[in-house]
């Protein structure tokens, strides 16, 4: 009789990082980091002051927190074998992992969430239809440490994806005064939030609540402002996405965006160009772009050398802000707008070709006097 071999196979998330071995008395670290009790207190008592993941110093006075969710986890795991099922114990390890969520959690707790989330659409419905959205977002709150909120936001933007439903449930859960504070801390995690309001934003209903949220818009314009490269790029699109809302358009323009935008457009953002586009389509808008110096200028710029989506929308946008001015028509003309879009009209005959001819009547219809 042939014996089967009986391999248990364990999650790297049940290792404890310094031993290697399965965690029986799992704590937390200041860090957010997890480790075996025992392995741990000998570091620490061997003089380490740092987290032995990141390196990091510790607090002077570092205590261990029982991880009782990771404890109750690796408790109830039922190891599969060679005959057992591993679809069976895979689910058991799901539901035990998103019943015992709570706050505050930790980096390995997370990071299972997190590789869970992203392969199994079925766990991520579940997870979104739980109560654990409500502790991540209380991470995402929080800049400290960085690691837990980094790893809670990735979650969430994934928990977005699973359809408009988890979207406008994320919102009804209280997702935005989070989502705004990591958004005003800046840098890498800023960027990870607004792409979370980007999708959030995709529902026309969610549109309207986040527009109206005291912080989104302005806290979006602040970091298309003084962000950096993803930051900006990522902030831009989500107030793209929240413009194609009308009622947002003059609340971009309050919270100072269209000179961040004009700023962004000038560096060679396409995107930047694009939600000018929408915000023109308000008289607010158009008053604050004319009010801009050096507005004309950034827009041609984008004619001269900008790559065809970016020339379209800004055709559109000067065709927008000379349609009942005469005064932007002669700055327009003078900054030779009217002849590149004669040589658009002649070398396209698509989007960017039509929207030349029509800045191109609106610029012959101000020079025979069609605007007072």
């Amino acid at each position: 009789m042939t014996m089967v071999s009986m391999e248990v196979v364990y999650p790297d998330d049940f290792r404890c990082p310094i031993s290697l071995e399965v965690m029986t008395d799992p704590v937390i670290l200041a860090s957010g980091h997890t480790f075996e009790r025992a392995s741990i207190q000998r570091w620490i008592d061997s003089g380490h002051r740092t987290c032995p993941v990141t390196m990091l110093p510790l607090p002077p006075h570092s205590f261990l927190i029982p991880n009782h969710a990771l404890r109750s986890l690796i408790a109830n795991f039922s190891p599969f074998t060679a005959g057992a099922s591993r679809s069976n114990s895979m689910l058991s390890v799901q539901e035990s992992l998103i019943c015992s969520l709570s706050y505050p959690t930790d980096v390995a707790t997370l990071s299972l969430l997190l590789r869970l989330t992203k392969e199994d659409p079925a766990f991520r419905h579940r997870l979104a239809d739980s109560g654990a959205p409500s502790v991540l977002l209380r991470h995402a709150e929080l800049s400290d440490p960085d690691d837990l909120q980094a790893l809670s936001l990735r979650i969430l933007l994934y928990i977005s994806l699973d359809g408009d439903d988890a979207r406008v449930g994320l919102v009804a859960d209280g997702a935005l005064d989070p989502l705004t504070h990591a958004l005003a801390a800046g840098g890498p995690n800023a960027a990870l939030a607004a792409t979370i309001l980007t999708s959030l934003s995709v529902v026309e209903v969610n549109k309207c609540t986040i527009g109206a949220h005291p912080s989104a818009i302005p806290t979006l314009s602040g970091l298309i402002r003084s962000g950096k490269g993803r930051e900006r790029r990522e902030a831009a699109t989500a107030l793209y996405e929240l413009s194609k809302f009308p009622d947002n358009r003059p609340r971009a323009v309050r919270s100072g965006a269209v000179p961040a935008l004009v700023s962004f457009a000038s560096d060679g953002s396409e995107r930047a160009v694009e939600v000018l586009g929408l915000i023109a389509k308000c008289r607010e808008g158009r008053e604050a772009m004319r009010s801009v110096k050096g507005f004309v200028k950034v827009l041609a710029g984008v004619l001269r050398e900008g790559r065809a989506r970016g020339v379209e929308h800004a055709l559109l946008v000067l065709n927008l802000t000379c349609s009942d001015s005469l005064k932007m028509i002669c700055e327009v003309k003078q900054e030779g707008v009217e002849e590149i879009c004669f040589m658009l009209v002649e070398l396209d005959n698509g989007k960017v070709g039509r929207n030349a001819l029509m800045m191109v009547r609106t610029l012959e219809k101000g020079g025979m006097g069609g605007f007072r």
